[in-house]
């Protein structure tokens, strides 16, 4: 696997080996060995895919310590629009982001760390979308902020009027209002 940086320490992006031939494609989607070797030491305990329709924006999410979660995510159908914004107060990057189409062409990985928050945009027809994390979900740690705050600047590639929210999502504060759970200074790991 090819292992990309980005511009923001700790987000990278993850390129696996395809192998192909006249049957299709042959590829490792995921290696610990060469994940905890060239990214750095994880262990994942869920994985969660979901199924949404074009012009579905889910986000901007995490979870708040102790119960916060890095994320290693993919899609596996469709395209999708990923985004990753640095939440941890003290950080030289704090609230900036980085964007990544995610297809199921490209076979790209996004993987996101403690201290970021996360959402994504449906660029295709529909799109499955899975990831894996390293810590289980807990409702009552659930954290957001609008994925339609455009102090980001950050173009989903979606007309205004096909934009498809949750009800929850609709409730996240704008970034302006926001009191980040975590400080750079306390180790997110």
């Amino acid at each position: 696997m090819n292992v990309i940086k980005t511009d923001i320490e700790g987000l990278v992006i993850i390129e696996p080996k395809v192998f192909r031939d006249p049957r299709g494609y042959f590829f490792e989607s995921f290696s610990q060995k060469e994940f905890d070797e060239k990214v750095r030491p994880i262990t994942f305990v869920q994985d969660n895919e979901s199924m949404s329709s074009y012009g579905v924006l889910r986000g901007l999410h995490f979870q708040c310590p102790p119960f916060s979660q890095s994320k290693l995510v993919r899609c596996v159908k469709g395209a999708v629009l990923d985004v990753a914004i640095d939440i941890r107060k003290g950080s030289p990057t704090y609230g900036k982001y980085v964007a990544i189409e995610l297809n199921e062409d490209n076979h790209r990985q996004f993987f996101i760390p403690r201290g970021f928050a996360h959402g994504f945009s449906v660029l295709s027809e529909t799109a499955v979308f899975q990831y894996k994390c390293d810590n289980f979900y807990a409702p009552q740690a659930d954290g957001g902020i609008s994925i339609l705050d455009a102090s980001f600047g950050i173009d989903w590639r979606i007309p205004a009027e096909r934009i498809i929210l949750s009800e929850k999502d609709t409730k996240h504060c704008l970034f302006s209002d926001f009191n980040s759970p975590f400080d750079i200074g306390v180790d997110l790991y």
